[in-house]
């Protein structure tokens, strides 16, 4: 079937539109998760469509050649290398009468592209994960893999995942939040540098809502917390300042089956090398080591996995998350973050905790494409 026929026959296959890229500093990764993606759907079951999302916000036809979209030599890809053109634009429909794509390109007729049956979003960071691109979904009545607007939402603004979490009785570790007007005054700043200075050393200064440890300074001196805060505002003017907490990082994958969410053996987060901390370079460049399954007593696993999807639940998640833990020296638990459409690449960590627990990558996309199938747009 041509990208320019239509999927109104009913013994047709689903046509699947891969959307990826984006304009967040996570472009690179979305980039690498949608070539993984592409290269697992059933090409005998689905129909695939790609479209990517430049970094000044051009929705793109994509070539589906997922090679061309991996982290290679520490080179990271970008839409702009698998664009077919530089000028044309697709563009989704505005409202649920129709679920036709169409292409459009200037001083040409536009050009119907035919329509789609559901949506991956495999984007990370704000404009995309954050819940724009799922309203944008859910006005168009194109239904789509994953979390609905609000988790997606909550998920993305660390400062709200972690009120809700402790509103159900989940442990979060201590911080505070810089909002924007406020480091702008030196009063502010005073203020800023004192409420730090209670949480104690080290510190971790993050961008509020983006992911892959973009932006992220782990602070041990408060003499160099203003270059760290103006490194993270660089991603985003809202941030948030941890307290450093000692104990052993790990994840949960939580997938939503049909009586229910379930969670996955979890895995734990080996920090190696020179690296302080699990940042950008040591996730996808020099590839940390994450031990799956994590070797935990049978009473922690249980207790995580509960706990995952207790934090699931609490965000209102649909479809899946990956929540990341630090087991604490003193045998507590603290949830550290929400992951609403976490990474799919091929080093990532979710998929690999699925197929440690008996779904393989391929059985786990059909999986989430066949949930949308099976979901409205709109209230539910």
């Amino acid at each position: 079937m041509s990208i320019e026929q239509t999927s109104q026959n009913p013994s047709a296959k689903p046509r699947v539109a891969v959307v990826f890229g984006g304009r967040s500093s996570e472009h690179a990764i979305s980039v690498s998760t949608a070539g993984s993606v592409l290269r697992a759907i059933d090409r005998d079951k689905y129909e695939v469509l790609p479209i990517g999302i430049t970094h000044e916000g051009r929705w793109a036809l994509a070539s589906d050649e997922p090679a061309r979209m991996a982290i290679t030599d520490g080179r990271l890809p970008d839409v702009d290398q698998v664009a077919e053109d530089t000028e044309g634009q697709v563009v989704l429909p505005l409202g649920p009468g129709s679920r036709e794509v169409v292409r459009t390109e200037p001083g040409t007729a536009p050009k119907a592209l035919g329509e789609v049956d559901v949506v991956f979003p495999l984007l990370h960071g704000p404009w995309g994960e954050d819940g724009t691109l799922q309203g944008l979904l859910e006005l168009s009545g194109v239904p789509y893999v994953g979390n609905g607007v609000l988790a997606s939402a909550v998920g993305m603004d660390k400062e709200f995942t972690k009120r809700l979490l402790a509103s159900h009785g989940l442990g979060v570790g201590r911080y505070t939040v810089v909002r924007p007007r406020e480091w702008e005054t030196e009063e502010g700043r005073a203020a800023v540098r004192e409420r730090v200075a209670g949480l104690g050393l080290p510190v971790f200064v993050k961008p509020c809502r983006a992911g892959s440890s973009i932006g992220i300074s782990k602070v041990k001196d408060l003499a160099d917390l203003d270059a760290a805060i103006e490194e993270a505002r660089r991603h985003d003017p809202k941030l948030i300042i941890e307290a450093g907490v000692s104990g052993r990082e790990l994840e949960c994958a939580v997938l939503e089956f049909e009586d229910g969410p379930r969670a996955s053996v979890p895995a734990e987060v080996l920090v190696g090398g020179d690296y302080e901390f699990y940042d950008f370079e040591a996730k996808y460049i020099d590839s940390s080591e994450v031990r799956i399954p994590a070797e935990l007593s049978a009473e922690e696993t249980a207790e995580i996995r509960r706990q995952a999807i207790e934090a699931f639940e609490a965000l209102g998640c649909e479809g899946l998350a990956r929540v990341d833990f630090f087991l604490l020296e003193d045998g507590g638990w603290m949830v550290n973050e929400v992951n609403t459409m976490p990474g799919f690449t091929p080093i990532s960590a979710y998929p690999k905790m699925w197929e440690a627990s008996g779904l393989s990558y391929a059985e786990l996309v059909d999986r989430l494409l066949q949930a949308a199938l099976r979901r409205s747009t709109g209230l539910r």
